[in-house]
């Protein structure tokens, strides 16, 4: 029977590495926010001697939307590897960032979070800077309210780990 038991708990503790390769397509889906990022630059280059200020806004906010969105999924591929796959070594490795290997469940779901927040405040920014070419107040409306979903889900989820980790001091 232990012999039973040790098998499954082996095979349960190695399918972990199915993730492994969810992490490296998200690392190849990278290139193709670079070249989301990419094409979008140039566009906003074409555009800008004839763009008004505030399309010259609306396309850089669209640039730091999509490097946000980059960023996100750099910290998922890290800490998702990092807390379900296996431990990132970082001997020998100096150029890697600090905090690669030390972003747990709880900080991951925070900058997750966080992430998203920014995203869709951008998102509602963009809306909101282009009403006069575009105005669409149903959308502005939605856009702000699932903008303050995300940011009570993130206030909410904070508390609850803060007390979280109180009660794990007491």
């Amino acid at each position: 029977m232990k012999l039973i038991e040790r098998a499954i708990e082996l095979i349960l503790v190695s399918s972990r590495w199915l993730l492994a390769p969810f992490y490296v397509g998200l690392a190849l889906s990278l290139f193709v926010l670079l070249y989301k990022f990419g094409a979008q630059f140039v566009a906003l280059i074409l555009r800008l001697p004839t763009a008004s200020e505030a399309d010259v806004i609306v396309g850089v906010l669209g640039l730091v939307d999509v490097s946000l969105v980059g960023s996100l999924v750099v910290i998922v591929i890290f800490s998702g590897y990092e807390n379900f796959v296996s431990e990132l070594a970082p001997d020998g490795k100096p150029a890697w960032p600090e905090w690669m290997t030390k972003v747990d469940f709880a900080g991951l779901k925070q900058k997750l979070l966080g992430s998203i927040v920014a995203i869709s405040a951008i998102q509602v920014l963009e809306a909101f800077m282009n009403l006069e070419n575009h105005p669409e107040g149903a959308r502005l409306g939605w856009l702000v309210a699932i903008f303050a979903s995300f940011v009570v889900a993130t206030l909410v989820l904070a508390i609850a780990d803060r007390l979280g980790a109180s009660a794990k001091e007491k």
